[in-house]
């Protein structure tokens, strides 16, 4: 499912050189949950981000799904990403002025679905994130978890590959992250559902089948 080989990333600042990763080798099973752990400013994200073609390597092959990033075109890249992908962020990245059915319904749409059965589609999705009775509401309206959850069911809708979450219980309190985490847990068991996660927190890692570690752009384990 994922495959990387020899993946480094250099980020160039005027003269100032920061690498971010150094010759990363990483293979993910299909319907494996892996989680990735370290501290701050480890590469975790940076590796994240790779994976889901949000940024590209400086040098490497970065392999998802069967298909080799580097060969893509940019508009390759964007469906790549649009269809194939889901990402899910620490902030929820929901748009403030849509419902949670209707955040949940626009990737759909942008793949030119129909409103109706995007909306439809939605509402299957918020059942399964245990958020049909919010439906109608908007971000403001509910708490971090159900923002969170709902930001899940977004990044589930186009049925992706792989499913990508950075920190995404790091706004949220114990109680809640625990319950976002089974939901990720839950996922994978039922669905078989490809997930990659990273967080600097030992506990939310532990919910994985496997976890690595990082430190300085290296995965240790």
């Amino acid at each position: 499912m994922i495959e990387l080989t020899e993946v480094s990333k250099i980020y160039r600042r005027g003269p100032e050189e920061i690498q971010a990763l150094r010759s990363i080798n990483l293979s993910v099973a299909a319907g494996e949950f892996v989680a990735i752990s370290g501290k701050s400013g480890c590469g975790k994200s940076t590796l994240l981000h790779i994976i889901g073609a949000l940024e590209p390597p400086t040098s490497g092959q970065v392999v998802v799904d069967g298909r080799d990033l580097a060969r893509l075109s940019d508009q390759e890249l964007t469906l790549f990403r649009r269809d194939r992908v889901g990402v899910v962020f620490q902030s929820f990245n929901l748009l403030p002025l849509l419902t949670l059915e209707e955040n949940v319904a626009l990737p759909r749409v942008l793949q030119d679905i129909s409103y109706s059965q995007a909306r439809e589609e939605a509402a299957l999705w918020l059942r399964q994130v245990e958020l049909s009775h919010r439906r109608d509401h908007k971000p403001h309206q509910v708490s971090g978890g159900e923002m969170q959850r709902a930001a899940i069911a977004r990044a589930l809708i186009n049925r992706p590959a792989v499913l990508l979450a950075d920190e995404p219980t790091g706004n949220l309190d114990s109680a809640t992250a625990a319950q976002i985490l089974e939901l990720f847990a839950r996922l994978h068991r039922n669905w078989g559902q490809t997930v990659v996660l990273v967080s600097h927190a030992a506990e939310v890692a532990a919910f994985a089948d496997r976890v690595l570690s990082m430190q300085d752009g290296v995965i240790l384990s």
